[in-house]
């Protein structure tokens, strides 16, 4: 998720001086600019070699690790947020990891491409799997092990009695608050324990 307008958004959720988790960091960009924008400090999770590189290379601190295997180096409440963006839908472990993710972080704040948008449901309805700019890839060799929709996932936190502190979508990095489920691109929660 690198485009400006929907980092800041997911950013904007993260109190200013936060210590900060990002779980499945990728290039370390939304670590960096929370430090730069919002003067968070923290690390950030990464399994991919090239992408701990990347993240060297921006000043982020990074750890190499399976997010399959879950966060048991971590001590309840170490951080003040734990970020997944755009790193639930590829963890075979899903329901864990929410788990986890709000056990390590006092708020948990979770971004993943919300399958239920129309664009994607006509496509099924023409029955074929979507390929969008938000899911770039075929059904053959697309990264994700899941998908899922707003609702879907919303069902998810009230079954691990969680407590949704906001949650909206996001269409081309703007707030959609609106018909979430059918209009936007982007599913974005905000959870606390």
């Amino acid at each position: 998720m690198s485009d400006n307008q929907t980092m800041a958004a997911i950013a904007a959720l993260v109190p200013a001086g936060s210590r900060v988790l990002d779980l499945g960091c990728g290039d370390g960009a939304l670590l960096e600019y929370l430090q730069k924008e919002r003067n968070c400090s923290g690390y950030g999770v990464e399994l991919d070699d090239a992408k701990l590189l990347a993240c060297a290379r921006r000043g982020v601190n990074v750890l190499q690790m399976n997010l399959d295997r879950g966060l048991s180096i971590f001590a309840d409440d170490s951080f003040d947020v734990v970020l997944q963006i755009d790193t639930f839908q590829h963890l075979h472990n899903a329901e864990t990891m929410l788990q986890e993710t709000v056990r390590v972080g006092r708020a948990g704040i979770i971004a993943f491409p919300n399958f239920a948008h129309w664009a994607n449901r006509l496509s099924v309805l023409r029955g074929r799997m979507p390929v969008t700019r938000r899911m770039p890839y075929q059904w053959y060799d697309t990264p994700n092990i899941r998908v899922g929709t707003f609702k879907d996932f919303e069902i998810l936190a009230r079954k691990h009695q969680l407590r949704i502190r906001d949650a909206f979508g996001l269409r081309a990095g703007q707030p959609v608050r609106r018909l979430i489920n059918l209009r936007a691109t982007t599913a974005v929660f905000h959870l606390e324990r």
